[in-house]
C-alpha cells in the first residue's frame, strides 16, 4: 500500500483543513451538555423543586429562579430559590433563598430586567398557609386571599429587596388567584412604548374561569397597572403565559390551554397590553396542557422568535420553534430534549446558542442546557 503524506498533496491538505473547519463550526453549533442547577435534598434542602424562570442580565449574569418547594405539591410551603452564572451557564452558584414567607406558599417566579438601571424584578403570587388554587379563597384584595408581591434586585441576583404588594394595584376583583408567567416579562423596545416593563399574568375566578392579560409600568417598576383582558370565545380559556415584542411594537401572546383543543393559544396588541385580539387556537402548536417558554431575539434587521413547549403525548419531547413574523407561523422547527420535558424558561447567549432552564422529568430538579436554534 502506498503512504500519501499530505505535504506532498496540496489539494488534500486544503480538503483536510477544510473537514478541521467544518468540524469546529459543528462543534461550536451542538448543544452543550446539562448542568443541575437546583437539586432537591441536595443543592436545596427542600423536597422539591419546580417552575424555572431565566433571565440573562444586561451584565451578562444568567438568574435562575425556581419553587424550592417543602413537599410534591403546588402550595407546599414554597420558597424562592436563585442561583446565577457569570460564564454563560458553564458553572452555577450555590442556590440561596430570594425569599420566604414562613408557611405561605411563594408560586409562579416571573422575571424582567430595567436595563437602563440594572434593576432584576421578580413578580410572584403567595397563598396563606395550608390553602390550596382551587381551595375556596376569597376574591380580590382580601387579605386573607392569594397577594401579588414583587422583590427587586440591583446587584445581579446577589440580594434582593424586601417586597412590594401589588395586590391591590393589580388582582382583578373577580379573581381567586393570580399567577405571572412563569418565566420572564419584557421590555419594549419600539418607539411607541419604549421602556414599558411588561408582566403577563393568568387569573382565575370562583367558577375555575381562567383569563390572560398583562401588567405594565412606564415609569421602570415603581408603579404597575393591569391591561385589559385577552377575549376568548368558543370555549377557549387561557392559562400560564409568555409574552414577546415584535420589531413594530406588536405585543405577541402564547398562552397555555385551559379548556379547549389541544393547542397553544395566540393573540395579538397593538397598544402595548391594553387590548388584545381575540385569542385563537394555532393548529401548528400542540399543546399537552403544559408551560412553554418564549424568547425575542434580533439578528440585524430581522426580528426571530422561539418558542419551546413539550410536544409530545404528555410532557416530553422538548420541541424548540422559530418564527420570523411576530407568531404567525413556525416553519422550522427541532426536537431538542427527546424523552421527558415539562417546564423551561430561555435566554439568548452570547455565542448564538439559546440557554434553556428546564425540568427533566419528576420534581426534584432543574437543569441548564445550551442549545443550537433551528433554522441558524
Amino acid at each position: 500500500m502506498k503512504t500519501i503524506f499530505l505535504k506532498d498533496t496540496p489539494s488534500l491538505t486544503m480538503r483536510y483543513l477544510l473537514l478541521l473547519c467544518l468540524f469546529a463550526s459543528s462543534t461550536w453549533a451542538a448543544d452543550g451538555a446539562d448542568v443541575i442547577v437546583f437539586e432537591a435534598k441536595k443543592t436545596l434542602p427542600h423536597a422539591s423543586v419546580r417552575i424555572p424562570a431565566l433571565l440573562r442580565t444586561k451584565k451578562g449574569t444568567l438568574i435562575a429562579v425556581a419553587e424550592g418547594r417543602e413537599k410534591s405539591a403546588d402550595q407546599a410551603g414554597n420558597d424562592l430559590v436563585v442561583s446565577t452564572s457569570k460564564d454563560e451557564g458553564v458553572t452555577w452558584s450555590k442556590p440561596r433563598v430570594a425569599y420566604d414567607q414562613g408557611k405561605d406558599s411563594c408560586n409562579n417566579p416571573c422575571l424582567v430586567e430595567d436595563e437602563l438601571v440594572g434593576r432584576v424584578f421578580l413578580f410572584f403570587q403567595t397563598f396563606p398557609a395550608g390553602s390550596k388554587e382551587f381551595g375556596g379563597l376569597p376574591a380580590g384584595a382580601d387579605p386573607a386571599g392569594t397577594r401579588i408581591r414583587i422583590i427587586a434586585s440591583d446587584d445581579e441576583g446577589e440580594t434582593w429587596s424586601r417586597p412590594s404588594d401589588v395586590t391591590a394595584d393589580l388582582k382583578p376583583a373577580e379573581a381567586v388567584t393570580t399567577a405571572s408567567g412563569p418565566g420572564i416579562g419584557i421590555k419594549m423596545k419600539h418607539p411607541s412604548h419604549a421602556g414599558r416593563l411588561i408582566i403577563p399574568f393568568n387569573s382565575q375566578d370562583k367558577k375555575r374561569n381562567f383569563v390572560n392579560w398583562v401588567a405594565y409600568s412606564d415609569d421602570g417598576g415603581r408603579t404597575w397597572h393591569r391591561g385589559g383582558v385577552v377575549p376568548q370565545e368558543d370555549g377557549l380559556q387561557l392559562n400560564e403565559v409568555q409574552v414577546a415584542e415584535d420589531r413594530d411594537g406588536t405585543l405577541y401572546l402564547n398562552s397555555r390551554r385551559w379548556k379547549g383543543a389541544a393547542l397553544r393559544k395566540a393573540a395579538w396588541s397593538k397598544d402595548g397590553g391594553i387590548t388584545w385580539t381575540k385569542a385563537t387556537d394555532d393548529p401548528t402548536l400542540p399543546d399537552p396542557t403544559c408551560q412553554g417558554s418564549l424568547l425575542r431575539i434580533d439578528q440585524g434587521k430581522e426580528t426571530l422568535f422561539y418558542f419551546l413547549n413539550p410536544a409530545g403525548k404528555g410532557r416530553k419531547n422538548g420541541t424548540l420553534r422559530l418564527s420570523r413574523d411576530g407568531g404567525r407561523t413556525w416553519p422550522v422547527s427541532r426536537e431538542v430534549f427527546p424523552g421527558p420535558f415539562a417546564y423551561s424558561s430561555m435566554a439568548a447567549l452570547t455565542d448564538g446558542h439559546i440557554g434553556v432552564l428546564y425540568e427533566p422529568a419528576g420534581d426534584t430538579v432543574i437543569k441548564f442546557r445550551a442549545v443550537d436554534p433551528p433554522g441558524r
